[in-house]
């Protein structure tokens, strides 16, 4: 493979690449509810400064971004598209899967100059889709705008780099950090503003875990169900995932009768929660969870140092000591505490919150 040109020459890349490539990356959130499990991209083809084609990869199965941008750039100005540039948030693919590959398209549909947020670590792709572009001849541009294009990407990034999935763990709770009264009633802690960003992360997600105290207390019914994140018909329910060691439950049970309409694995195996995750990984390719769980399985996700976000939260609210906690690992020293980064604060209505990563 020829050398990778870079955004370190200030003579190759513009503040015009910036603004298009944003765009794109704009394009890209259209399709992060509904890609799985497919990454988000998109695309936006240029010419003499204007542009004359964009899309986005909306689900898995229909053509990439790529594909929707180059037809409409056709449409507006006919087969040549010799002298574009096309900005793409990843890599483009290399290989035949549902659909052909992209750098293909963008070879014969003549476009000069591509521009890219960042690579593609699918090991059918890995570094392919630009090789095969230099090699027709065609000047690549990377990376630009990296960091937002990973952002968009984090599970699908990290899974093909060959890690776990990226895990969420959301926790709603008072100010004094509780979660539920001491006879288990927690509905609702939060508002519904909070509640309707919770439907955001499931639908962002391909498998949640919960554990079988939950779903034998509260009987939850963790699915998405907003029409306002996306078409619902276009979102893939989220894998359940009942971790229950104990062998408390059965399929048949009347408090798992509300998630008979969805994918549910009852997890009774002796596996620890790393082994959850990898069967989540290789089994059911599944890139992104969400833990919405209990105190117990909450904090063995965090001693276990698998959790990559932490979302709280957090109602203006006191619920007393009796309360059940957050989190219920007992520390004798200062030096055991878990610490975090905060990444980000907003206002959820009348709660709060906030969005840590571990340090």
């Amino acid at each position: 493979m020829t050398n990778l040109i870079t955004n370190t020459n200030t003579k190759t890349v513009s503040s015009q690449d910036r603004y298009f490539m944003t765009l794109a990356i704009n394009l890209a959130k259209k399709g992060q509810f509904t890609t799985r499990p497919n990454p988000c991209v998109g695309c936006v083809i240029v010419k003499d400064g204007e542009v004359i084609g964009q899309g986005y990869h909306y689900k898995a199965g229909q053509p990439h971004a790529e594909v929707f941008a180059l037809r409409q750039a056709v449409q507006n100005t006919g087969d040549d598209l010799t002298g574009a540039t096309a900005y793409v948030t990843l890599e483009p693919c290399s290989h035949y899967g549902r659909t052909p590959p992209c750098a293909d398209a963008l070879i014969n549909a003549k476009i000069s100059r591509v521009v890219i947020a960042t690579t593609d670590p699918n090991p059918k792709v890995a570094g392919g889709g630009i090789a095969k572009l230099q090699n027709a001849g065609i000047e690549v541009i990377i990376p630009i705008c990296q960091n937002d294009a990973k952002a968009l990407n984090k599970g699908f990034l990290k899974t093909m780099s060959g890690g776990l999935p990226y895990v969420r763990l959301k926790i709603a709770c008072s100010l004094d950090g509780k979660i539920a009264m001491v006879n288990g009633e927690s509905k609702w802690i939060t508002g519904d503003d909070a509640r309707d960003d919770v439907q955001r992360l499931r639908a962002m997600s391909g498998a949640i875990i919960t554990g079988s105290e939950t779903i034998m207390t509260d009987t939850p019914r963790l699915d998405v169900r907003s029409g306002q994140i996306a078409n619902l018909a276009d979102i893939e329910q989220p894998l359940l995932v009942v971790l229950d060691r104990r062998k408390r439950l059965k399929l048949t049970d009347e408090c798992l009768q509300y998630q008979q309409n969805r994918p549910l694995w009852l997890c009774q195996d002796d596996m620890d929660l790393k082994e959850v995750l990898q069967t989540l990984k290789d089994k059911y390719q599944i890139h992104d969870v969400l833990v919405e769980a209990g105190a117990s399985v909450a904090t063995a996700f965090l001693q276990a140092d698998l959790v990559d976000e932490l979302i709280v939260y957090q109602a203006p609210c006191l619920l007393g000591n009796s309360a059940k906690s957050m989190f219920t690992a007992d520390f004798n020293s200062i030096s055991e505490q878990l610490r975090f980064s905060l990444v980000s604060r907003e206002t959820m209505g009348n709660d709060l919150k906030l969005t840590f990563t571990a340090l």
